[in-house]
């Protein structure tokens, strides 16, 4: 069973927008406790403590204790609503439970031994379709996480709920017998055409010598242009 956090809680007496303001001035944050068939307790819970345990891991999979007054409640959180532009926290609601709640709740997934995929050693991608599982079970048996176990899974092999050990008493929302990963085929970049490069380059280098033939005969000629344009001097006659 999952670790059972303890919040402590101040009531709070009058509910609204101003109400709520007021609260979160005082470096509070304003929630509310219902559920279990009774009336709901209006609360506020210090704004540290809060986004200190709403950060954790499976939060809102996870059964807490919330004391008001020196009353205890067992709860499981429901939302942390977030303000969006300091992302501080504004709100809260806490779902009390009985010892026969049952209830509906996302548990996360661990995967363990990729080293014994051989899939994964010749390259391929973990592909996680579903990071956690949707339950329905007591509020006193949530389980901390499931673990995939990713041993002998090759290219093209899946992973389905099937294959996961579900403690008695859990059983998921979902009837199908849906996919939570695949090992993917690597991904490969290839070149561009580098033959099509290849001879690009052999073609310039053909071009190179003909264009240096080319500069060369205009500079031959002019060079035998210059005595031909001696020879046509004729000598002084004498007179």
């Amino acid at each position: 069973m999952a670790e059972i956090v303890t919040l402590a809680a101040e009531r709070r007496d009058r509910a609204g927008k101003g109400a709520a303001r007021a609260t979160r001035r005082s470096e509070r944050v304003p929630g509310v406790i219902y559920g279990d068939k009774k009336p709901p307790i209006l609360i506020s819970v210090e704004q540290r403590a809060l986004e200190r345990v709403a950060g954790k891991e499976s939060f809102f999979a996870k059964l807490a204790t919330v004391t008001v007054d020196g009353e205890s409640f067992k709860v499981l959180p429901r939302e942390v609503q977030l303000d969006p532009v300091s992302d501080r926290a504004i709100h809260c609601d806490f779902l009390r439970v009985g010892p026969k709640t049952r209830i509906t709740v996302a548990v996360p997934i661990h995967f363990e031994n990729e080293a014994a995929s051989p899939g994964l050693k010749r390259g391929g991608v973990l592909n996680v379709v579903r990071h956690a599982v949707e339950v329905y079970c007591l509020a006193d048996s949530i389980p901390d996480a499931f673990t995939a176990d990713l041993t002998g899974l090759d290219i093209g092999d899946s992973i389905h709920i099937s294959h996961v050990k579900l403690p008695e008493g859990v059983k998921p929302t979902i009837a199908r017998d849906f996919t939570i990963a695949s090992v993917a085929a690597p991904t490969v970049y290839v070149e561009e055409a580098p033959v099509a490069a290849a001879a690009t380059a052999e073609g310039e280098a053909a071009a190179a010598p003909g264009a240096e033939g080319a500069a060369a005969a205009p500079a031959a000629g002019a060079a035998g242009a210059a005595p031909a344009a001696g020879d046509e001097k004729k000598p002084a006659q004498k007179k």
